[in-house]
This record gives structure tokens, sequence and C-alpha cells, in this order.
């Protein structure tokens, strides 16, 4: 069940990060798969940092949107080279 979670978190985060970065975009599914993506670096980067923003569904999303505007931003950088 926690997988599906995961995956629900990351499609959701995918979402949202393709809505807060602008720009030429990946598409519906590129932009689902960097939110799956974005929520294992999210999850990286504040469980390395020691940070949390709390437990539960809202706090994952948070964590996990954040991870993917990060990607999302690098591979956008990235794709104009």
């Amino acid at each position: 069940m926690n997988i599906l979670w995961f995956l629900l978190v990351g499609i959701i985060a995918g979402w949202l990060a393709g809505v807060l970065v602008k720009g030429g975009g990946f598409g519906l599914i590129g932009d689902l798969v960097v939110g799956i993506v974005g929520a294992l670096i999210g999850g990286l980067l504040f469980g390395g940092l020691g940070g949390a923003l709390g437990g539960g569904l809202l706090g994952s999303i948070v964590v996990a949107t954040l991870g993917a505007v990060i990607l999302l931003v690098i591979l956008r950088l990235l794709k104009r080279v």
C-alpha cells in the first residue's frame, strides 16, 4: 500500500511542479515521471538535511513538489544547452 501512496504523491507533485515551473514543459506524462523522481529527490534532500514538514499526506506532497520543482528547473536548464 505504501508504494501506491508514493506514486500518488509523486503524480500530484509532478502536476504541481509543472504548474509552478512555467516553460516548454515535458508534457503530462513527462511531468508525472519527473514528479515521482522528484519525490525521491525531495525525500533524500529533506531527510539528509534533517528537516521535516510534518507527517501525513500534505507534508509528503510539499516535499515531493519541492523535489520535483528542483528537478524540473535542472532539466529545463539542461534542455536549453
